[in-house]
């Protein structure tokens, strides 16, 4: 196994408003193309219903559709799959990022920062970690939408990570805002950073325009998805990124902190 290279592929796709079945039946077909030809598929948010808040009625438990398929789309298709699901447990739901190993291995961690203007607050409880994972020699850390926003949550510290994800339900209205932070989040935490976002109209008439991105410690942009439905695939270099770690290190430069 070469530890050094990592493909990635981003699926950017409409999302049929709080109809599982249907989304199941999309997005099981676009993981399909990449069978063979990638190590990680990256989903959009809520990938499954779209951002509705109509938890009680929309959600999936932990043991529900939603997680053995993707289990099993891992295992057939032999890839990892990243993204996330509107989860019910124990009472409560969350808007749960998820990875998801060709082994059946699932890490799970939820959204941090919530969305209060779109009332996410008061239908989801926040998540209070971070995660981490290691696959095929690489550090991988799942972030959801809005958490893009907030640079102190995302901090690479002593390079703990090498890639980090952002998937999303991020409105056309704010494209510009999407298109500059997924580059500074690659340059000020020297990683990969994969920001994967949906497009179409969801069942509140908000559009998204894509804009699906994998950008390099550098800030370049190594796939620029546009609007329309894609699946594309990119290669992650670990000795490109440990060798400007090396020869430019500000994170040794960097401020200590706890996130309380």
């Amino acid at each position: 196994m070469n530890n050094n290279i990592l493909r990635v592929s981003i699926i950017q796709s409409h999302i049929e408003w709080e109809d599982r079945a249907k989304n199941l039946h999309r997005f099981g077909e676009l993981l399909r193309r990449t069978s063979g030809r990638t190590h990680l598929a990256v989903l959009p948010e809520m990938f499954s219903t779209g951002f509705s808040m109509r938890v009680e009625s929309v959600a999936d438990a932990m043991d529900g559709e939603t997680v053995s398929t993707l289990k099993h789309w891992a295992s057939a298709f032999e890839i990892a799959i990243a993204g996330s699901f509107m989860a019910s447990e124990n009472g409560a739901y969350y808007n749960r990022a998820f990875f998801v190993t060709p082994e059946g291995e699932m890490y799970c961690c939820d959204k941090r920062h919530l969305f209060g203007m779109g009332n996410e607050n008061k239908h989801y409880t926040a998540g209070n970690r971070r995660l981490v994972i290691d696959y095929r020699g690489w550090k991988i850390c799942p972030l959801v939408c809005y958490d893009l926003r907030f640079p102190v949550w995302s901090r690479n510290v002593r390079n703990g990570y090498d890639l980090l994800i952002y998937v999303a339900n991020w409105p056309a209205t704010r494209r510009n805002v999407w298109k500059i932070l997924l580059p500074a989040r690659a340059v000020e935490n020297m990683a990969y950073v994969c920001g994967v976002n949906r497009i179409g109209v969801d069942g509140y008439g908000y559009p998204y325009g894509g804009e699906s991105m994998v950008c390099s410690p550098r800030g370049n942009r190594l796939i620029n998805a546009g609007d329309g439905e894609t699946v594309r695939t990119c290669l992650l270099k670990k000795d490109e990124m440990e060798a400007l770690r090396t020869k430019f290190p500000v994170w040794k430069d960097a401020d200590s902190f706890v996130i309380e």
